[in-house]
């Protein structure tokens, strides 16, 4: 029988995905709209939701940690590193230029 009506199972279609982690080594998500410090965002990591705490705010289109990050730890999104820490990391914060150089700029003289 066809029809609109939820059973319970689709109680999951009514939160909206405001991130998305595009591959499961990945240590930072994209935000899909703009996002407020404070708000806990839902993720899927390979098949498994994880709840994130916004520390900071995350503008739409960029990214925030999923987990810690020391100073010099690898960025990761595509499953490859993007950049490299400047500072130290805390899962939810805002992940940008004011925190991760790029692997461009990490060689003196830029690429050969």
């Amino acid at each position: 029988m066809a029809g609109h009506g939820h059973n319970g199972k689709g109680a999951k279609m009514k939160t909206k995905v405001k991130a998305i982690v595009i591959h499961p080594k990945d240590t930072v998500a994209t935000a899909l709209e703009q996002l407020k410090t404070g708000v806990e965002v839902i993720v899927t990591i390979d098949d498994r939701a994880e709840k994130i705490r916004l520390v900071s705010d995350i503008p739409m289109g960029h990214k925030f940690a999923l987990l810690d990050m020391e100073k010099g730890a690898a960025v990761i999104k595509y499953g490859e590193a993007i950049g490299q820490s400047t500072a130290k990391i805390t899962r939810g914060e805002y992940v940008h230029v004011h925190n991760v150089v790029s692997p461009a700029h990490t060689h003196e003289g830029g690429l050969s």
